[in-house]
């Protein structure tokens, strides 16, 4: 999948100081075995003609990528969606699921938990166990199950039961505490299906792994479309970090592409109603991995706010945290107005209505200089049906921010 070395990740599960598997004893011997597991069941040749046909005859890979000629025209460069909207349940996640399940099923699990922020994750674990038959049962917080009703269902109709979670903010983190909470009690049969970059080692690098089909893709398409397999700038919305992990991972040690990730600023990142980890966060323990994290002078977890029900973790994936740290990627925080703005925006100019999770990454492109010869290659990470109606209640909010 990749020999990256500079910025690998190392035996121990960390991103220079970012990541390890900080986990309390109950659940030591499951990672232990995940540990001990994961990279001879993915590096398998079963596995990877299992993974990879279900990619291309069940997800529909590869996705499709888009040279956007209105929108290139207004921002001044030759811009590429990546249009992970297409996958089959219409986000970047399924393509983690898939393996993960593939994975689960190998190491003898019968019980399929996930967390899910706002759904789409959900969906795509909910989606494999009924393609597996498994019993899966998703969390997810009462915020985010009232503002993704149509998610909800669609987990109920693939045959998932879905625990509200009322603890905290009742949003994507809740999710991932009270996940972790029913795994300590049912370490037996249970496989944690983990949707994003984060949590103990090993799931950030499987994750990652399991996107990175993403940048594979990207570096074969724009060969037949430019000539050339890498873009002058990759740009993906991060809130866990999974999309934006899949879109750069083929491409971290290539300096010549810039990598600029769009996190969600809320109301602004001078305001307390804000998801920027990477602006506001401070190094800590969040879901067993050292990262950055956004928290109280004495260590507690603060709440992260945001219109976007898939951005709103208060930590960021250990990988995220290290390349920012480093210096190779550049973090943009794009506030709720920008993003609803932004999505209208590629509606009205494209016919695509992305999800507000990567209208985030459509936002920055304004915050970005180009020259009009750049090669730009934006993740379009999911589509905008399961947030039509947040489009349409802050309606004025774009408005107000700009004219579309």
């Amino acid at each position: 999948m990749s020999n990256k070395t500079k910025y690998s990740i190392d035996s121990k599960g960390f991103y220079g100081e970012f990541g390890g598997a900080y986990v309390p004893e109950i659940l030591y011997k499951c990672v232990t075995d995940l540990q001990q597991a994961y990279l001879p069941i993915i590096e398998s040749d079963s596995f990877q003609q299992e993974y990879r046909a279900l990619l291309r005859d069940y997800v529909g890979r590869p996705s499709p990528l888009y040279e956007a000629r209105r929108m290139s025209e207004k921002y001044g460069c030759r811009l590429f969606l990546k249009r992970e909207d297409l996958n089959h349940t219409g986000a970047h996640k399924i393509n983690n699921t898939i393996g993960q399940i593939l994975m689960a099923r190998k190491m003898g699990k019968t019980r399929i938990i996930a967390e899910t922020g706002a759904g789409q994750h959900g969906v795509a674990t909910a989606t494999v166990c009924a393609l597996m038959g498994m019993r899966c049962e998703v969390f997810m917080g009462k915020t985010d199950v009232e503002r993704q009703k149509t998610n909800v269902e669609r987990m109920k109709m693939l045959g998932a039961e879905v625990h509200p979670v009322t603890t905290g903010n009742m949003t994507l983190s809740d999710a991932c505490s009270e996940a972790i909470r029913d795994w300590c009690c049912h370490p037996q049969d249970t496989y944690y299906l983990v949707g994003s970059t984060m949590g103990p080692h090993p799931y950030p690098d499987i994750v990652a792994r399991m996107q990175s089909i993403i940048s594979e893709e990207i570096k074969q398409q724009l060969m037949e479309k430019t000539g050339r397999d890498y873009p002058d700038c990759l740009v993906a919305c991060v809130g866990g970090g999974s999309n934006a992990a899949g879109t750069i991972y083929h491409y971290i040690d290539d300096e010549r592409v810039r990598i600029v990730l769009a996190e969600a600023g809320g109301s602004g990142i001078d305001t307390d109603r804000t998801a920027a980890t990477m602006h506001r966060g401070t190094v800590g323990i969040i879901h067993g991995a050292r990262s950055l994290v956004m928290q109280t002078a004495d260590g507690q977890i603060e709440e992260a706010f945001t219109i976007s029900a898939g951005l709103d973790y208060p930590g960021i994936g250990p990988m995220h945290a290290d390349l920012a740290q480093r210096g190779r990627t550049e973090i943009l925080a794009v506030n709720d107005d920008e993003a609803i703005y932004a999505g209208y925006e590629l509606t009205r100019m494209e016919g695509i209505i992305p999800a507000i999770e990567s209208a985030h990454a459509i936002a920055a492109l304004s915050k970005i200089s180009f020259s009009k010869d750049d090669i730009v290659v934006l993740t379009v990470s999911g589509r905008g049906d399961k947030d039509v109606q947040t489009y349409l209640n802050n309606k004025q909010m774009a408005k107000e921010y700009g004219q579309f």
